[in-house]
């Protein structure tokens, strides 16, 4: 079982910055493949960055060159840090954990990031 918790959403005016956080009670965390989703009303949740075992990284296009992904596996934890925010990114952003041994999905609860033009 993996439990997610994120932190560090808030409101922020666009060109700012912000780092989101999520912490994992996993002792498995060295196999997961993690990610981060965000889901603006009226939308689809859809990826924003994934970041594997091995520290691979992937971006949406939305994203690329702003956003940020990282992962510190001695405490079991990832970050998302977000440069260059625009209003089209406020949503609520949600910590993903992937198992690829056991095809098990683990989500968080999600943390609202608003960003004001």
């Amino acid at each position: 079982q993996v439990e997610l918790v994120e932190s560090g959403g808030g409101l922020v005016k666009s060109g700012g910055s912000l780092r989101l956080s999520c912490a994992a009670s996993t002792n498995i965390f060295g196999f997961l493949h993690m990610g981060w989703y965000r889901q603006a009303p009226g939308k689809e949740r859809a990826m924003v960055a994934r970041i594997t075992p091995g520290s691979s990284t992937w971006f949406a296009d939305s994203v690329q060159g702003r956003f940020t992904i990282s992962r510190d596996n001695s405490k079991s934890m990832i970050y998302l840090q977000m440069n260059s925010l625009i209003p089209e990114d406020t949503a609520i952003y949600y910590c993903n954990a992937q198992d690829m041994r056991s095809s098990s999905d683990y989500w968080g609860q999600g943390t609202q990031v608003t960003v004001s033009s």
